[in-house]
């Protein structure tokens, strides 16, 4: 028994999958799939050149700002260019969307520049405005160009060619990195916008010269009121999303309780608005569809694990695996492949079996089974394995890409189709964020837990100092007072132990030099060095206090004045100045006890009298000089032992980080496994709505749902 999926259509609207040739459709579709491309390069090409960018535009502040503008208004508009393409065509709201973001993206180029002069306050607060402008015509971007599909092909044919949407999305990914870093070194990070110009000039005119508006033939006013609200609700709740996970603010201060209060009632009052406008920015009716009710919280699902793969991957090589932070983006390139191969495939497997929901089951499994593989990562488990387990999540994720959003074109009516379609993915875009928070909030109270036991560990496995040391460093870590000594930093590539050992290596020489010779650039290597700095100021003052010449000569000078000013005391006859000296607590206790033993009487006798005391003191003056080579060698053997401990400790320490992060990462991956799974579960109760095959020669039945 099957019930048909639309209803009559409104009047004047033209079917454009019957009407409109294959040739003007192709072309049609290479415009669209190069706007595309322009919106997805632009999320993966900034990251490269951003240290550049900021060395210039002073701005460290608002580093995060770049990124969390453009999300926020490219987030918060996708479900209002979905609806206004419902009303007005595809193709003004998509050039439209287009237009915006070549402007963004050249006044984002042209960010610093002298005739721009303060606006906005700084240089990089101009970057952050420019990039929220990008981010809004961004948005029309990704919710029209996937609503477009629906209105070209037949639903037999949609999810081959969404197939390819979701393989540019996966091939920005491997190019945006690549040309960001070429562009940023070899001609200007101002390029890494301007390359969007050129390109989206040729989609422009692509769309202007061969697509046709793709009315829907709907007619109604447009709720503003409604888009309104639904940029109040988001835009505060990922704001305090992005500030809670950064550390900007904690979660429960004002500013951020605040944030999440601002949106509850704008939600409220969405909701009620929604519920009373004759054409809704969401139509609530929807959600009564159960395709489109169980497809949006499975796309929520997904987003956020698909976001908590991606992320803490990355973050996974850099602590880890030991990539450097600018080709981290890079290193995910077998986790696209495989997401490329399984969007194409799917949608090719798709359209020609008529059914989309047995792929997107499959899709899902691999995708757990993905995430299980990556709940093992350990800190020694090989990176080939890791390519391995990355090219298998990728072939999880791809197939759901494209066949989420042809289900829930698929399941309304046809003038519905661009609302549906940004809906869904703005779930997924509100599922990304939310996911990236939770994780981070998971990230960091896991590895403050995982940092105290691995600083434990590894005082098991030493002795002495070096035991000692890691273990208050761990029991400070496990109470909240320390930090593993800065051994985790999420923006940079950690010390490998060839380069912690190198280091160390060169402190020696700096320190064996500067204790022998006094070497000056030795001396200010050594008082620079990143340990020595480290340590307290009472034993970093042992390294740093050595003198100019050498340990050796400043005892040689040292014992040569003391005998001097000893032989002046005799010849003058002064025993109280020679008692004085011969007391300094500086010369060897031997030394001191030998020159307590000359009498008084000694001094009161006539001068020529006086000589067995001058000859005692030459052959002390003898020995001290003869024991300068040795005590220096003593000053450099202890020396020599702390830089050994130092080089112990910073070894384990570096070892502890990277078991740490590892065991904390692979506990986020245990909740996307259950993440994973509850999309699985929501998209088993989406009906398995049919795409008819059809034979050669015949017309299209409508799609329909089996009951």
């Amino acid at each position: 028994m099957t019930q048909s999926a639309h209803a009559a259509p409104p009047e004047g609207r033209i079917d454009y999958s019957k009407t409109l040739d294959h040739r003007t459709k192709m072309m049609i579709l290479f415009g669209v799939l190069l706007g595309l491309f322009l919106s997805a390069l632009d999320q993966t090409i900034v990251g490269t050149a951003m240290p550049r960018i900021i060395s210039e535009l002073k701005g460290l502040n608002l580093y995060s700002w770049v990124t969390t503008a453009y999300l926020l208004a490219n987030t918060a508009l996708v479900p209002i260019y979905g609806k206004l393409s419902d009303l007005y065509g595809r193709k003004p709201i998509l050039m439209f969307g287009i237009f915006v973001f070549l402007l963004g993206s050249a006044l984002c180029g042209m960010s610093g520049e002298p005739f721009l002069g303060n606006l906005f306050g700084s240089p990089m607060m101009q970057l952050v405005v420019f990039r929220g402008l990008q981010g809004a015509g961004g948005a029309a971007l990704g919710s029209v160009a996937f609503a477009i599909i629906a209105d070209l092909f037949e639903p037999a044919d949609r999810p081959r060619y969404q197939g390819l949407f979701g393989a540019v999305f996966g091939l920005s990914s491997v190019i945006g990195p690549l040309a960001g870093g070429w562009l940023t070194d070899h001609v200007s990070w101002r390029w890494v916008f301007y390359v969007n110009l050129p390109l989206g000039i040729l989609a422009l005119t692509f769309l202007w010269l061969k697509m046709p508006r793709l009315q829907s033939g709907l007619k109604a006013t447009v709720d503003w009121l409604g888009a309104f609200l639904i940029l109040v609700f988001a835009v505060p709740l990922l704001l305090a999303l992005t500030w809670g996970a950064d550390g900007n603010y904690a979660w429960g201060s004002p500013t951020i309780l605040g944030m999440f209060a601002l949106s509850a009632a704008a939600l409220v009052a969405f909701l009620f608005v929604e519920s009373r406008h004759p054409s809704p920015i969401i139509p609530l009716n929807l959600f009564k569809n159960p395709t489109f009710a169980w497809g949006s919280l499975a796309r929520f699902l997904f987003g956020a694990a698909f976001m908590g793969a991606i992320l803490f991957l990355s973050l996974y090589l850099v602590q880890v695996q030991g990539v450097s932070a600018t080709k981290a983006g890079t290193a995910t390139i077998p986790l696209t492949f495989g997401l490329i191969a399984g969007a194409i495939t799917s949608g090719q497997i798709a359209s020609r079996m008529g059914r989309y929901k047995p792929l997107m089951l499959i899709g899902l499994s691999l995708m757990m089974l993905g995430f299980y593989f990556l709940s093992n990562l350990n800190a020694d488990t090989s990176y080939n394995s890791v390519i391995l387990r990355m090219i298998l999540l990728g072939l999880g994720i791809g197939p759901a890409m494209p066949l989420y959003t042809t289900a829930l074109q698929l399941s309304v009516k046809p003038w519905e189709i661009g609302v549906a379609t940004s809906s869904g993915q703005f779930f997924q875009q509100m599922g990304s964020t939310i996911g990236v928070a939770i994780f981070g909030a998971v990230l960091t109270t896991s590895l403050t837990t995982n940092l105290g036991k691995a600083f434990n560990e590894q005082a098991k496995l030493n002795t002495g100092t070096v035991a000692t040391t890691l273990s208050t460093i761990g029991d400070k870590i496990a109470s909240g007072e320390g930090t593993g000594g800065g051994t985790v930093d999420r923006n940079s590539s950690p010390e490998s132990n060839d380069q912690i050992k190198a280091r160390f290596d060169v402190l020696r020489q700096n320190m064996t030099k500067a204790i022998q010779t006094g070497d000056k650039a030795a001396l200010s290597a050594v008082a620079n060095d990143k340990f020595v700095k480290s340590l307290p100021a009472d034993v970093q003052k042992q390294f740093t206090s050595i003198p100019e010449g050498g340990v050796s000569a400043a005892i040689k000078d040292g014992t040569n004045k003391t005998f001097d000013a000893l032989e002046g005391a005799v010849r003058a006859g002064n025993y109280a100045q020679f008692k004085a000296i011969a007391s300094n607590p500086q010369l060897p206790q031997a030394m001191r006890d030998g020159l307590s033993r000359i009498p008084e009487q000694a001094f009161q006798a006539p001068a020529a009298a006086r000589a067995p005391i001058l000859a005692q003191l030459e052959q002390g003056r003898a020995q001290g000089l003869a024991a300068a080579t040795a005590q220096q060698q003593q000053v450099l053997d202890r020396a020599i032992s702390g830089i050994d401990d130092g080089e112990k400790i910073s070894l384990a320490s570096a070892r502890a980080a990277k078991v740490a992060f590892a065991d904390s990462v692979a506990h986020i991956y245990l909740y996307c496994i259950g993440i994973a799974f509850l999309a699985f579960l929501a998209t088993l109760m989406m009906p398995n709505l049919l795409m008819p095959r059809r034979s050669a020669g015949e017309k299209m039945a409508p799609a329909h749902v089996e009951i």
